[in-house]
């Protein structure tokens, strides 16, 4: 029991300032579709479907639950990018009318299930597919992380403008790399460590290829002793 309104509010803290780890966690993917790529003016196209690709690879790998949700995908938007599809060739995609997906039962349904009050949401497009799930979740309870850059918004000011309304909203903001080092961790954590490397290999540009060169040139392995 808590003494005071004080005690609920350290409690309440703790739990924010916890580190996400792929017990306490779920990843949400919302429109990454054709259609909605199109629209998308505040980075790379191709970055983000990247991006967003390490991301689902990383929720697999980790055995998060992970949600994908299109919008109108027969009728307009398209299906979800093959290559996020790939990663989860048996899993069909909740797909809406809504533009808010927290308005969507099916989707809202498919998190309560998960169990997790941590939320790993990107979206295209971010000023709307995402802000607007975002700030719902949060209403309902949900510890929300946005993940930034794989998401897009239509223009830089509408995607960092609805940056700012989430974080204003108190969604925390990452990146899909600081996601998969997060679940890491440890780089001693030998159960995950190949695939991880693997995704960094394929998805991380520069880094990746230093991982290549490393492994390659001297065998170099970041779990290695350090005597």
């Amino acid at each position: 029991m808590f003494n005071d309104k004080t005690d609920l509010l350290t409690a309440e803290n703790s739990a924010i300032t916890d580190l996400l780890t792929a017990e306490n966690s779920a990843i949400i993917l919302i429109d990454h579709q054709p259609q909605m790529i199109f629209g998308v003016q505040s980075a790379d196209r191709q970055t983000i479907i990247n991006n967003t690709v390490g991301l689902a690879k990383t929720g697999k790998v980790f055995n998060v639950p992970t949600i994908l949700t299109t919008v109108a995908a027969e009728s307009f938007s398209g299906p979800i990018h093959p290559q996020i599809q790939e990663v989860f060739p048996d899993q069909v995609p909740i797909d809406r009318t809504t533009m808010n997906s927290w308005e969507d039962e099916n989707l809202v349904q498919a998190v309560k299930k998960t169990g997790r009050k941590k939320l790993v949401m990107a979206a295209l497009w971010t000023e709307v597919c995402l802000a607007f799930p975002v700030i719902g979740a949060i209403k309902d309870g949900y510890e929300v992380y946005i993940v930034t850059d794989a998401s897009g918004g239509t223009t830089t000011e509408a995607h960092n403008m609805a940056v700012q309304r989430m974080i204003q909203a108190g969604a925390i903001p990452v990146t899909w790399v600081s996601v998969m080092l997060e679940y890491q961790r440890d780089w001693a954590r030998q159960e995950t460590y190949d695939a991880v490397m693997s995704i960094a290999k394929e998805h991380t540009g520069a880094y990746g290829a230093g991982i290549v060169y490393a492994q390659t040139m001297f065998g170099g392995h970041e779990g290695g002793s350090q005597n």
